[in-house]
């Protein structure tokens, strides 16, 4: 007799706007500084081309992660303790959320949270099949705002979030310091955040690890232009637009540059945008820290920090957070 047939996903859908692609950009592009938001980069071609950039070997903070992950899971698990609630925000690859899962004591449901709830679904359908006796419970939200979290059937000791992969690093300070503020809100009281941190180090191998050999940061920053003239009928000519990431120091954080080659227009739903030669689009700012900065920014969100992991060379960090 075959085992009956598991209940089918429901999402929970607080229905975020999606927002004007055009008017987005037209804004972005009438600053003094152009810029374009890096959530457009990842449509199925640059979803492809960020996996493989994960992948590169200059391309340090994702094997590193995983290897903290896998070297540390079980003084992690030890801490978040039995029958949590994980939620993750921003729901991606499934390959660090396994490792949190497989090492957990009965965790009690996993909510992945992410504003694309079709993406939402595709990535949490494998996870379904693969974990029958855990309740997921996908919530499609802007998780920059606060939101409702479902209520899990199981007993719930603490909610965990779960964000890494160093996302932390592409908002602004005070973006960043108002993310963790929600992220103790949907954290409640005792609970926690594991939050991947990427390090302050060397210009040469923080520059490198955006600027590949093979060209494939290249071509993932330059398919932005791509969709863009795919999906608004813009006419950026690529072959006059070229890549470049640097390190400001100051800032504490790379920058992905679209530099323009000429002096050139470009057309925009009818509207003209003028390039100088040199003049660039800023599409992506990756801040690293040190420990003692994200510390400080933690505590200002509630946060007291509980454990830090590191690999040897202390490029990258994962953090274990509790709520204060």
């Amino acid at each position: 007799m075959s085992a009956p047939a598991k209940k089918p996903i429901a999402l929970v859908d607080y229905h975020p706007p999606n927002g004007d692609i055009t008017q987005e950009v037209l804004a972005g592009l009438a600053q003094p500084q152009k810029r374009l938001s890096p959530k457009w980069f990842y449509d199925e071609k640059g979803s492809q081309l960020f996996d493989r950039i994960t992948r590169l070997p200059e391309y340090y903070p994702t094997r590193t992660e995983l290897g903290i992950l896998h070297t540390h899971i079980a003084e992690m698990a030890d801490m978040i303790g039995s029958c949590a609630a994980i939620v993750e925000f921003g729901a991606g690859s499934s390959v660090k959320i396994r490792i949190l899962l497989d090492n957990l004591e009965t965790p009690s449901a996993f909510i992945p949270v992410d504003i694309s709830g079709e993406h939402l679904l595709d990535a949490t359908r494998q996870l379904a099949t693969d974990y029958p006796d855990l309740e997921i419970l996908p919530v499609c939200a802007d998780f920059t705002q606060p939101f409702d979290l479902p209520v899990p059937a199981a007993t719930v000791n603490r909610n965990l979030v779960f964000f890494p992969g160093s996302t932390i690093g592409n908002f602004s300070l005070e973006q960043a310091r108002q993310l963790l503020k929600v992220m103790a809100i949907e954290a409640g009281p005792g609970g926690g955040l594991l939050i991947g941190v990427d390090l302050k180090k060397d210009r040469a191998t923080l520059e490198s690890a955006y600027n590949d050999e093979a060209g494939v940061t290249a071509a993932f920053n330059l398919n932005l232009l791509v969709r863009l003239n795919r999906e608004i009928g813009a006419d950026f000519d690529l072959d006059q637009f070229a890549h470049r990431a640097i390190y400001d120091e100051d800032k504490g954080r790379i920058e992905m540059h679209l530099v323009s080659a000429k002096d050139q227009s470009v057309n925009i739903a009818g509207r003209r945008i003028d390039f100088a030669a040199g003049e660039y689009i800023l599409t992506e700012c990756s801040h690293k820290y040190e420990l003692q900065e994200f510390a400080d920014l933690a505590a200002e969100a509630g946060f007291n920090i509980r454990k830090v992991w590191t690999d040897p060379e202390r490029m990258f960090s994962v953090q274990y957070l509790e709520v204060g």
